[in-house]
């Protein structure tokens, strides 16, 4: 029976060539026999990874523009979406840093209900992604794209984290970043001093916490000294901003309260959801939202992708990219109707799930549920959390996302290229936008490649030397394509100019392109009735470019031969080499 209904969802599962739903959950629990000491392993891996989650969730819906709760929600109910549905088996999807700069303006300006359309809508663009097979994207994104982006969005994070780590009195923050750079050192003087300290005590927790080489991550007791001296602070007289302070609920019943609401995510339709900002849910408003969407849909390909890249490394086990992608995609059209925010894998958190022991996505699931019972459980306790310690948090992420290591061992050893592309993406993502960077930069970073090859492409002198008058032969080394087949071809009749039969080899050019083949044509007619050329030792691609374009040999005009001496003794061409 256990066979039958294996062949049974492996049969389905591949209905759609190349895709394979459920792909991590069916070989990592079903086919290798899960066993209950792998369950032990998953659980413990799972409240490992949910003691990190739980804080981390809260700060970034804040860092987001959004109440607290929303961030545990979207852990919850996207984490086992997603654990389920994908390709990866160790990855554990939430909130992460990389969306706060694209989900904070969407939030003021289109308020909650807003950001689940927005949330909504990337969700389909990845399930379609996933079931186009754009899986291997990742691939195409250079290191120095890559590297920009992240590190400017950390600096844009650590930037919108200043204001509540000093408790700075900032009514309204702009949406240019050298304007909020320069409202915030004009509110400098209301600097308060006790929430300075909580920020500064967690910050210092969380840097050397590692250095005591323990199991338990230091998220939990940073909070925890962070709120130890908020309680001192407050025995001295001073206000300190909290969750409970900032945020207010109201539940179905009419119950209102402070902080964060003790009950489950309850399903509801996103653009029916009551907030301060009255959705219109209209062609123009999804047109506003659709660049959004966009870019959290390709942010969460990207970031999905790159984590399980890294996983794999780490555990020599593979994912199944096109899958990771639906199941991305399941999970963020699933969340918002249970008010979960935009979520993708979080690299730090799979990391940590991978090092915990984790074996199966159901420690995923495990660090999901433990999010849920803390929302039943914790929510009272979870509002006395000083907001100056969810901006410290926020500052430690930043800091890792920066990968700043990394920047300057490429600004030391890399190109002068990649290190152009590179600093253009990090200004274009901190300036504008990471859409306006990641298309700029891949643009540039293509342009400044195909100029290398291009440059790589040059003619060289055939070891056949010593050969009738009148008789050159040269052989072409790199690709003849647009870039390049315009200026070999002037320089082989610049070349050429005293000869009467041009023999080329081909033997070292890989492609051909339609400027490759337009190149060569126009050389052809350009060099007159009284020339020979002949081409010889092509290789597949090329000839079948010329094959489909139907170029034949012309009597003593054009001609083609399989190697050069097959060449040399058709034409009774006398020639040897050194």
């Amino acid at each position: 029976m256990r066979r039958f209904t294996l062949a049974f969802i492996s049969m389905n599962t591949r209905k759609i060539k190349g895709i394979r739903p459920f792909s991590a959950f069916i070989d990592s629990c079903w086919k290798e026999s899960y066993s209950f000491p792998r369950f032990i392993k998953d659980m413990i891996a799972g409240i490992t990874v949910g003691i990190i989650a739980i804080p981390l969730a809260m700060a970034l819906a804040i860092g987001s523009g959004v109440a607290p709760q929303y961030g545990l929600y979207t852990a919850a109910i996207a984490g086992i979406v997603i654990a389920i549905t994908g390709g990866s088996r160790y990855s554990v999807s939430g909130p992460t840093a990389a969306f706060v700069v694209i989900l904070y303006p969407v939030s003021q300006q289109f308020g909650l209900s807003g950001l689940l359309i927005a949330t909504l809508m990337s969700g389909i663009i990845l399930v379609v992604m996933g079931l186009a097979r754009l899986g291997r994207l990742i691939e195409y994104i250079p290191l120095s794209v890559t590297l920009g982006f992240t590190s400017g969005i950390a600096i844009t994070i650590a930037t919108m984290q200043v204001q509540n780590f000093f408790g700075l009195t900032l009514e309204h923050v702009p949406e240019n970043y050298i304007n909020k750079v320069i409202a915030l050192f004009h509110t400098l003087p209301s600097l308060q001093v006790s929430d300075t300290l909580i920020g500064l005590t967690t910050l210092l927790v969380l840097i050397f916490w590692p250095k005591l080489r323990l199991k338990l991550p230091g998220h939990l007791p940073a909070l925890i000294a962070g709120t130890g001296v908020m309680g001192i602070m407050h025995l001295l007289g001073h206000d300190v901003a909290t969750i409970g302070s900032s945020f207010s609920y109201t539940l179905p019943d009419g119950t209102q309260g402070q902080g964060i609401p003790p009950i489950l995510p309850q399903f509801i339709l996103p653009w029916n959801l009551s907030d301060t900002h009255a959705f219109d849910v209209s062609w123009n408003t999804v047109s506003a939202l659709l660049p959004a969407a966009f870019s959290m849909a390709m942010l969460g390909a990207i970031e999905s992708l790159l984590c399980a890249v890294i996983l794999d490394g780490m555990t020599g086990k593979k994912h199944h990219s096109n899958s990771e992608l639906l199941g991305q995609g399941m999970g963020n059209i699933v969340a918002p109707f249970f008010g979960g925010i935009t979520a993708t894998a979080a690299i730090a958190r799979s990391a940590a799930n991978v090092r915990a022991g984790a074996t199966s996505p159901i420690a995923a699931v495990i660090h999901s549920l433990l999010v849920l019972l803390t929302l039943l459980v914790l929510a009272p306790m979870l509002s006395y959390l000083p907001l100056a310690a969810m901006s410290a948090i926020l500052l430690i992420v930043a800091w890792n996302m920066s990968e700043a290591h990394k920047v300057i061992d490429l600004i030391r050893r890399a190109p002068k290229d990649d290190i152009v592309v590179m600093l253009l993406c990090l200004s274009l993502t901190v300036l504008f936008d990471m859409v306006i960077a990641i298309t700029i930069g891949i643009v540039l970073a293509s342009l400044l490649f195909m100029r290398k090859i291009a440059n790589m492409t040059r003619i060289s002198t055939s070891p056949f030397t010593n050969c009738d008058k009148g008789v050159l032969i040269v052989r072409i080394n790199g690709p003849l394509f647009f870039a390049a087949a315009e200026r070999i071809f002037a320089e082989l009749k610049e070349k050429s100019a005293d000869y009467n039969t041009i023999i080329m080899q081909w033997d070292a050019v890989p492609v051909l392109d339609a400027g490759g083949l337009h190149a060569f044509q126009g050389f052809i007619r350009d060099t007159g009735k009284e020339k020979h050329v002949v081409v010889c030792d092509i290789l597949f691609q090329p000839l079948k470019t010329l094959a489909r374009a139907k170029i034949s040999p012309v009597e003593g005009k054009l001609s083609f031969y399989a190697t050069l001496p097959k060449a040399l003794d058709e034409l009774g061409v006398d020639c040897h080499s050194d």
